[in-house]
């Protein structure tokens, strides 16, 4: 495996990884990781001296990549190697062959996850024994939260933003846009749905809009990858998958906003809350995820709390220390577990 300098600078390394689903397709991903310069300053509420706990894997959301260095920084002031996945058909990962963000069964990123992990014991070989949390957001959190139940015991934490665990809404609504989009997906799965675009969010986050963050707008359009029935059809079935319950038995961390905004139209308020999902019902289906689960709304949040105005994601962050503080910190780095790093 061999790392280079990544398009995030310095302090950031990236590695291509080619995994082998169960169907015989190699599908391409890329690995990124985060090692600190020296002189690096750590994050508020860093735990003191050098002790490392274990590491993250963070996954991002549909038709995004990795790009917030603000959040590695963060878990590696906690105590944590932070690294991160573009998954096939995105980001890092996209080729030109492929249509961008598609997927057709969610568990097809099984193979690539598995190998990131695979990746990060062995880059960490020669650190201490710790643990490994799995983090996700929005897509990016449905496919975290499924994974961790097809492979019990691979991690000991799980940590959401604003996962897309439900349809707007709720289940009916879902149910019966299965039903529509099942036969098609079936006959076109790469058929694109002609449907509302709207950058609203976009417009929230990107300091080419009126946001502050950089973003490459090849990795993370305006308006997103086209939908197809497929990838549609993938995503509701993952739904499913979470309203029947999935008995995680590790803590479960979900970060939403306390308030969404959702219309055709531009409203002032999308600024200060999520303009992609129902937090309410996520809130609710957040429930099914297992027996430990810890819900933190975040007053002014965006979709992705951690990309909301300085104010609120200093308060998002303050929550997630104080998570990491009650369930990660307290359980002894040696005591060892199947999916210790």
């Amino acid at each position: 495996m061999e790392w280079t300098v990544d398009i995030l600078g310095p302090d950031f390394q990236s590695c291509g990884l080619d995994a082998t689903g169960p169907d015989g397709v190699v599908r391409h991903a890329t690995l990124i990781r985060h090692r600190a310069a020296p002189e690096e300053p750590t994050a508020v509420d860093a735990p003191t001296g050098p002790k490392r706990y274990g590491a993250v894997l963070f996954l991002h959301g549909w038709s995004d990549y990795f790009f917030n260095t603000e959040l590695a920084r963060f878990w590696a002031g906690q105590g944590y190697d932070f690294y991160a996945l573009d998954m096939h058909n995105h980001g890092r990962s996209l080729q030109s062959d492929n249509p961008g963000g598609y997927v057709a069964d969610l568990a097809d990123y099984d193979a690539e996850i598995n190998q990131a992990v695979e990746a990060i014991r062995d880059d960490r070989s020669s650190a201490p024994p710790g643990c490994l949390a799995l983090m996700g957001h929005s897509t990016g959190g449905l496919v975290a939260a499924l994974w961790a139940s097809r492979h019990p015991g691979k991690i000991q934490y799980l940590i959401l933003d604003s996962p897309w665990l439900e349809m707007h809404g709720s289940s009916l609504v879902r149910r019966a846009a299965h039903a529509m989009v099942t036969p098609l997906a079936k006959l076109r799965p790469e058929t694109v749905l002609r449907l509302p675009e709207r950058g609203f969010y976009f417009r929230t986050i990107s300091s080419t809009a009126e946001g502050e963050w950089a973003l490459d707008e090849k990795y993370r359009p305006p308006l997103a990858f086209p939908v197809r029935a497929g990838w549609l059809n993938a995503v509701f079935a993952g739904h499913s998958q979470v309203a029947r319950g999935l008995e995680l038995d590790i803590p479960v961390l979900v970060l939403t906003s306390s308030a969404s905004a959702n219309g055709m139209v531009w409203q002032e308020s999308m600024r200060s809350s999520d303009a992609v999902l129902d937090v309410s019902v996520i809130a609710l289906r957040a429930m099914a995820l297992g027996r430990t689960v810890t819900l933190e709304r975040i007053d002014g949040g965006l979709h992705d709390v951690f990309l909301s105005a300085p104010a609120v994601r200093k308060d998002a962050y303050a929550r997630l220390a104080r998570w990491i503080r009650g369930f990660m910190h307290s359980s002894l780095p040696g005591d060892r577990q199947e999916g210790d790093t």
